[in-house]
């Protein structure tokens, strides 16, 4: 089993900033890619960022390219989405998710553990 728990969500401006945080536990060592996807209501979720444990390798979704950073923290085992430039259509449920191998694709069922989601929402 794995664990994985959001912090950070909340209400941000327009062009503001906003950080998020993903604590994992339980077994770890089965997770080799973390990554943050997204549900707008009445929306499918969305990948947003994707990094590694062990080389940090990232990668980004288009829409968020020059504007969120993700990053880890392997002795902490927590993972963040910095959040800048900020835009309402970013507003939507942020789920943090663990897959065990580095094969496959950035998409839901790519992904083998879901966290419970934090709510973020940007005025504007």
């Amino acid at each position: 089993q794995v664990q994985l728990v959001e912090f950070g969500g909340g209400l941000g401006q327009a062009g503001g900033s906003l950080r998020l945080s993903c604590a994992a536990s339980g077994r770890t060592s089965s997770t080799y890619r973390m990554g943050w996807f997204r549900q707008a209501p009445g929306k499918e979720r969305e990948f947003v960022a994707a990094i590694t444990w062990s080389s940090a390798i990232t990668t980004y979704a288009d829409s968020v390219k020059g504007r969120f950073t993700i990053s880890r923290d392997n002795g902490k085992k927590t993972v963040n989405l910095q959040m800048n430039s900020l835009k309402p259509e970013d507003t939507a449920v942020y789920y943090c998710a663990a897959r065990a191998t580095p094969f496959g694709l950035n998409i839901v069922k790519e992904y083998d553990y879901w966290g419970q989601g934090t709510q973020v929402t940007v005025s504007s």
